[in-house]
């Protein structure tokens, strides 16, 4: 017999894809229309929390008006056996982040297209004046063939203009340490560049297999962004060309006036420019057959990623 405890209102859990600090993520079927989708439940210990409830309804209404293919559907919000949680259309759960754990070369010979449909994401979403605020590898969605959608807006914001953007004060910097704009971290007014210098980390990192800046701490970490020279993906790998890779180092510069103004402006230019020298060919075994340290349900479970990887907020 089938345990209350694995429905959520009529949706019967399949399949744990994969569970965070304060959420999981499952499949699980419609029983009235045999539908699959992804449900992202609140944990039982974060139900009760208003701020993590306030962040998932505010997810909610962030993406509920965004209708992009390039962008993940989220079709619901709901409340079951006291746990608020999320109706998403039901996509690849492989994120950038995790195809790169087996290096670069497993998205290498389909970067071109995983890099242009995630701009398309990024910029539909500058369109309806949402910046998404933590641009990073585990936030891109990809599938075997290479098609990319952009997910979690927990900490998204409209940009601001007018008034709201004159008079615009905070102490508190949120973000992810290894993908924050200098502006970002100084709680300074953020734009579309603030987004374009962190997209600009995920391109340095999907070319390279590490992120731009690692630190010994914290704040060695963020201060990398502030101060330290940008590097350049050609030294961790000699097949990116020059001009993609001062693409990148454009997008990664410490002033936002510096960066390129616009995902479109972005956009352009890759479009007209190559990522490699010699064209990467496709592995023999695909990172979506052959996941390492991944076996079932149980391995998908997020260790502690270290201080490179967690959305972070803290006072200025």
């Amino acid at each position: 017999m089938t345990k209350t405890r694995d429905f959520f209102g009529p949706y019967r859990l399949a399949r744990l894809i994969r569970s965070g600090s304060t959420a999981e993520v499952w499949e699980a079927i419609d029983e009235n229309t045999n539908e699959r989708y992804a449900l992202k439940i609140l944990k039982r210990q974060s139900a009760g929390d208003r701020t993590e409830v306030a962040m998932l309804k505010h997810e909610y209404n962030v993406g509920k008006d965004l209708a992009s293919p390039r962008i993940i559907k989220i079709l619901d919000y709901q409340v079951a056996n006291d746990r608020p949680f999320l109706v998403l259309e039901l996509f690849s759960e492989l994120n950038i982040k995790q195809a790169l754990r087996r290096g670069p070369e497993s998205l290498a010979f389909m970067l071109r297209k995983i890099i242009e449909q995630a701009g398309e994401g990024l910029y539909y979403m500058h369109t309806k004046n949402w910046l998404h605020l933590d641009i990073k590898p585990d936030n891109f969605l990809v599938s075997r063939d290479g098609e990319t959608k952009l997910i979690d807006f927990t900490i998204s914001e409209k940009k601001k203009t007018g008034l709201s953007k004159l008079f615009h004060k905070s102490k508190t910097a949120r973000g992810t340490r290894s993908y924050m704009a200098p502006e970002q971290i100084r709680c300074k007014v953020c734009d579309e560049r603030t987004d374009i210098y962190a997209f600009g980390c995920v391109l340095y990192e999907m070319c390279t297999g590490k992120p731009p800046y690692t630190g010994d701490t914290p704040n060695d970490l963020l201060s990398r962004h502030l101060s330290s020279s940008i590097p350049s993906p050609i030294v961790h790998n000699d097949n990116i060309t020059p001009e993609f890779a001062a693409i990148v180092k454009r997008m990664m510069a410490k002033n936002p006036a510096d960066r390129p103004d616009s995902m479109w402006d972005f956009l352009k230019e890759f479009r007209t420019t190559e990522i490699h020298r010699k064209r990467p060919r496709k592995p023999k075994i695909s990172v979506f057959d052959s996941m390492p340290g991944i076996k079932g349900a149980d391995d998908m479970l997020r260790k502690d990623a270290g201080l490179e990887n967690d959305v972070i907020e803290y006072e200025d």
